[in-house]
């Protein structure tokens, strides 16, 4: 399996929409996570190898994450957009089935990661 390339990218406005892609997915468990310039990576949303997932308090209830039955592709559906969003977003993962059973947000769960992919939010 090839390192995961994140897709889908862009400039929205506060309040649009976007939906970023990783694949390939078939890790056990995959994340998402974002790193802002000057700031820390910080961790954005995690599935689990069962499907369960896990979200930061920053995006509760605005970004859904889900991975297709085949397990090809992983998305991120980010709604309800604000400028803080405004980071270059990675996918990480993990080949691991039992330390996948449970949504992991913490980055030092993966060791597999994309370039990144730029997403700029306007006020």
């Amino acid at each position: 399996q090839g390192q995961p390339v994140e897709s889908g990218g862009g400039s929205e406005q506060a309040g649009g929409s976007l939906t970023l892609s990783c694949a390939p997915a078939g890790y056990d468990c995959m994340a998402w996570f974002r790193q802002s310039p000057g700031k820390e990576r910080e961790a954005v949303a995690a599935i689990a190898a069962g499907g369960a997932t896990a979200y930061a308090r920053p995006v509760w209830g605005r970004f859904i994450t889900s991975r297709d039955s085949g397990k090809r592709t992983l998305r991120l559906k980010m709604n309800s957009l604000e400028p803080e969003d405004t980071a270059t977003y990675y996918c990480g993962a993990r080949r691991d089935a039992k330390e996948c059973l449970i949504p992991s947000l913490d980055a030092l769960r993966y060791d597999a990661w994309g370039q990144g992919t730029q997403v700029t939010v306007a006020s």
